[in-house]
């Protein structure tokens, strides 16, 4: 997405496609074997499309369109005093067009007791990011091998939620930190995600770039 907080001469990478092939490329990359978990479609936010979705989830991400209703309450949710949670993993994005990598690494980051990760360990910070080039190219690989042709001029952009020690957040690494949405548990964090998102989508009645994306953990004999 194009990131209006990094600077013009910040790193800028192509922005990945909202398509579960395509992340789960990436997160192959990173070192997750293709039985511990993946990506899916969610269809729908109804009760019944989200009943579809194999479970248990993990993590929820969100793709938007930037509209000038977004940026105001991504400045006014900056303004309000938060202290730091540090029991969440979350980074800032510093590297423009970053934001389908750095929503999947809050995915991953947030659930390594249920994940296990082969090659690249999450010690990451912003800075770290701009210059690995391990993970410059599994995003680079993944990012060019979507159905639609790659583009550095992206309007969109990508955000998780997951569920920490019974509490749901929104991260965002365009925003100063993690945003609790109130109560939740790894049972209910779609229906909850998918609540939070209805009231993100209503506030945006004329955009219809939208796209919800479940990370599940695979179930030995089901999948």
């Amino acid at each position: 997405m194009a990131t209006p907080d990094v600077t013009p001469s910040a790193k800028r990478w192509l922005p990945l496609e909202a398509n579960p092939e395509v992340m789960n490329q990436f997160l192959c990359g990173l070192g997750l074997p293709e039985d511990e978990a993946e990506c899916c479609d969610v269809y729908g936010l109804e009760d019944e499309l989200l009943a579809m979705v194999p479970q248990p989830v993990l993590a929820v991400l969100f793709l938007f369109p930037i509209t000038s209703q977004t940026e105001e309450e991504r400045l006014r949710q900056d303004n309000e005093k938060r202290g730091v949670i540090s029991k969440v993993y979350y980074m800032k994005q510093t590297v423009g067009n970053a934001c389908g990598t750095i929503g999947l690494l809050h995915s991953v980051g947030n659930i390594t007791s249920e994940i296990k990760l082969r090659k690249l360990g999450l010690m990451f910070c912003a800075a770290f990011l701009e210059k690995d080039r391990e993970m410059e190219v599994a995003h680079s690989v993944a990012a060019t091998a979507g159905e639609t042709e790659a583009s550095n001029n992206a309007d969109t952009h990508f955000i998780c939620f997951t569920c920490v020690d019974g509490e749901l957040y929104e991260l965002d690494g365009r925003k100063s930190g993690p945003i609790s949405h109130g109560a939740s548990s790894p049972s209910s964090l779609l229906q909850d995600a998918a609540k939070v998102i209805k009231g993100m989508i209503q506030k945006n009645p004329e955009s219809l770039n939208f796209n919800v994306i479940a990370f599940f953990k695979k179930v030995a004999g089901v999948f």
